[in-house]
């Protein structure tokens, strides 16, 4: 069977070192672990490639024939569940003198020992019984169909709506916030563009307002402006008493929606996306205790 090379990055500079994900699943576990790690380091520090779906170790033979070259720092990160499999990559890695990092062989044997009970041995078992994975799935099929005002019918639908003037991160929250399993939907709010209808359908406490200061939005908008040529056609999009008129409107509409208001700038998607999170799991908690009232 031939091997599933998934090239992740492919806008570096060939000399960068390379970090190899190597699993007999998709190789999804080890790469959130090696992007955590590369975000403590500059950008574009390291190369991440992947071999996936690996069922023997011809495979990872044939993979490192091609992809060896002794002048590129390499390193390989694996998550083989198949124990002799899982040593037969390994030796064949010691064989080349290439660091690796088996991230599943160790895990395995301590939960062994501790249960007393014996591996499945499966590969990809996670995807195939974890119910976030497919919550995650849909979550993300659904930002795709209801990003930046689409399809607004389903909008009483959503776990959560953004609604925002422009670059206030409506897209990147909704697509950090659908990869966590919850069901998004935003729509962009402009000076004398008339919002959906259903936005008056949607439960308050599921519809959040953001907003960020002028000079944020203005230096976003600018940058988006990247030209001469596009700045003259759209050059009230970033100026700055337009935006002030574009915010103070759309903080009209979110108190009349009852909005939730959160204030991007200065923050990572991250942080943004925690407050809406504690706010969503206060109110499933108080939605299930009524439910067992």
């Amino acid at each position: 069977m031939k091997a599933n090379f998934d090239l992740i990055d492919e806008d570096f500079d060939e000399a960068t070192p390379v970090v190899h994900i190597i699993s007999d699943s998709l190789g999804d576990t080890a790469s959130e672990v090696v992007n955590a790690a590369a975000g403590q380091f500059p950008n574009e520090s390291v190369r991440i490639e992947r071999l996936a779906k690996v069922t023997s170790v011809e495979q990872v033979r044939h993979y490192f024939d091609e992809k060896t070259d002794p002048e590129i720092p390499m390193a390989v990160f694996h998550t083989i569940v198949d124990s002799n499999l899982r040593a037969e990559v390994r030796r064949e890695l010691d064989r080349r003198a290439i660091p690796s990092i088996d991230l599943m062989g160790p895990a395995i044997t301590v939960l062994s020992t501790l249960t007393g009970e014996e591996p499945k041995n499966v590969p990809g078992v996670i995807h195939n019984t974890d119910g976030q994975y497919f919550r995650r799935v849909d979550a993300m099929e659904f930002f795709v169909e209801h990003d930046d005002g689409r399809n607004p019918q389903d909008l009483p639908k959503a776990d959560i709506v953004l609604v925002g003037v422009s670059r206030t991160s409506k897209t990147p929250l909704s697509m950090y916030l659908a990869f966590l399993g919850y069901r998004v939907a935003n729509v962009p709010l402009a000076l004398g563009v008339e919002p959906p209808q259903e936005l008056e359908q949607v439960d308050p406490r599921r519809l959040f307002g953001l907003v960020s200061s002028t000079n944020t939005l203005q230096a976003f908008r600018q940058n988006r402006l990247s030209d001469d040529a596009a700045f003259a056609i759209a050059g009230s999009y970033a100026d700055p008493h337009e935006i002030v008129a574009e915010q103070d409107e759309a903080r009209k509409l979110m108190k009349h929606l009852g909005c939730i208001v959160i204030r991007t700038e200065g923050k990572a998607v991250e942080e943004s996306a925690t407050e809406i999170i504690s706010r969503i799991e206060d109110l499933e908690e108080s939605l299930s205790d009524s439910e067992d009232a």
